[in-house]
């Protein structure tokens, strides 16, 4: 232990839970921020006793990580974990939870082609059946659909190039991260380690998108993203999302909007039948949700489904154009969606990532 003090600094796991963060949630202080940077430093060096970790990122469960915290946490990650590649292009970072979903369709690669084909570049980035859930994320329908995921990060950015719809594959873009798989599941719940991985950027967006389920949440991410030093976020656009996932919640639902210079997040509803998605939630479910997904995604490109799955692609494509302020609005980004839908082109990008 003294070798580890030495290397890192006067704050290993072990200190920090007898001194700060372990005495329970209601008397538990928030770390400084060299702190939580040098917590994770460790961390990612494998250098924390299995219980010791354990029991911190059980400790930061219960106590709530604020935004600085996060924000360190981010930091660290970025500059000893994440290989960024940069496109030419400059998309929009779609951060959807890397466990994934297990009731409803995946919809964020038909709305990211669909986007795409709009002239609004789209990244996505996840893991494969990240723990606690395991479930299916982008990565199992972009395989189901016969696209490339397991490249390197300058493929990656390559594709976005190529195609305006680009991956970011986890253990290949974020192998310290990737590196934790194991110690995460055996965990059996979430962890700081969750929220972190979704603001990992490896495109170096200048706009991320991403849900929420409830709203606070949403200004503690964006607090978080304007706490980090190693990025820098432009705007950002959350909304409700379904399990946790970046697709709309169908229903009256809540969208958070932040752009560099505003003071705090804005809020509003949007009653997302007013936008063609006059259903529930219900209506998007699936029993195999990658293989369904991919399923729905071809079809609807492809121009064969005009269902409940359609409108909910065409409202998910226009916030996406509309976070990178392609629309001035909502209803002008869905207009371009619903024309890009009928004109067929989004088809064309979906050829192109099978082709790449």
């Amino acid at each position: 232990m003294a070798q580890a003090t030495q290397e890192f600094g006067d704050w290993p796991l072990k200190r920090l839970m007898t001194e700060v963060v372990g005495s329970g949630h209601k008397s538990a202080d928030d770390m400084t921020r060299e702190q939580a940077r040098e917590a994770f430093q460790r961390v990612l060096a494998g250098e924390p006793d299995h219980t010791t970790l354990g029991a911190f990122w059980l400790a930061n469960r219960w106590k709530r990580n604020n935004a600085e915290e996060l924000g360190a946490y981010v930091d660290v990650m970025r500059e000893e974990s994440v290989e960024t590649a940069e496109p030419d292009a400059d998309p929009v970072d779609c951060g959807a939870n890397y466990d994934g979903k297990g009731r409803s369709a995946i919809l964020g690669v038909a709305a990211g082609a669909v986007a795409a084909a709009a002239g609004t570049p789209v990244v996505v980035h996840s893991g494969d059946r990240v723990p606690t859930q395991k479930q299916d994320s982008y990565k199992q329908v972009l395989d189901e659909l016969g696209v490339r995921t397991e490249i390197e990060p300058s493929e990656s950015a390559d594709m976005v190039d190529e195609t305006g719809f680009g991956y970011y594959y986890q253990p290949e873009f974020n192998p310290g991260i990737h590196a934790l798989y194991e110690r995460r599941d055996n965990m059996g719940v979430r962890t700081f380690v969750n929220t972190v991985e979704t603001l990992a950027n490896p495109a170096n967006a200048d706009v991320h998108l991403g849900s929420f389920y409830h709203l606070p949440f949403a200004v503690k991410m964006t607090d978080t993203l304007k706490a980090a030093e190693s990025q820098s976020v432009s705007r950002t656009l959350f909304f409700q999302g379904m399990e946790g996932y970046d697709d709309v919640r169908p229903g009256t639902t809540v969208v958070g909007e932040w752009n560099e210079g505003d003071g705090e997040l804005d809020d509003f509803e949007i009653k997302t039948a007013e936008y063609g998605m006059d259903f529930e939630s219900e209506d998007l479910g699936v029993e195999d949700v990658a293989a369904e997904s991919a399923e729905i995604t071809g079809e609807i490109l492809a121009g064969e489904r005009d269902d409940q799955f359609a409108d909910a692609v065409a409202l998910n494509a226009a916030l996406r154009i509309y976070a990178r302020e392609d629309a001035a609005s909502i209803d002008e980004g869905l207009e371009t969606a619903r024309e890009v839908l009928d004109s067929g082109e989004a088809e064309a990008v979906l050829d192109d990532l099978r082709a790449f």
